[in-house]
């Protein structure tokens, strides 16, 4: 992954409220959760939620599916990985000490 989209990825985690809706995504695992779920659970009203929610699509962090009337999200687990295959990518590499 380049660094920019790895930036951008920490940037929209960064936020208090998008990290709690995201790690409640990775709690419902790959099925994912309804948004009204997701809602109650964290008690977030429904515009705060569609904002942060939109902020995660746009980082490629989560994506939605719609089956009927219920709107779904799911973490993107490769981009996921990534991220943390970003940060543990030269662990304890450093020969010059």
């Amino acid at each position: 992954m380049e660094i920019e989209i790895i930036a951008k990825s920490f940037k929209e985690l960064g936020h208090p409220t998008r990290l709690r809706i995201f790690k409640r995504l990775v709690k419902a695992g790959e099925q994912g959760i309804a948004v009204g779920d997701v809602q109650e659970d964290l008690d977030i009203p429904g515009s705060t939620l569609s904002h942060h929610i939109s902020s995660l699509v746009s980082a490629n962090l989560i994506k939605q599916r719609r089956e009927g009337r219920t709107l779904y999200c799911t973490v993107e687990y490769p981009n996921l990985l990534s991220l943390i295959d970003f940060l543990q990518d030269e662990c304890c590499s450093d020969d010059s000490k």
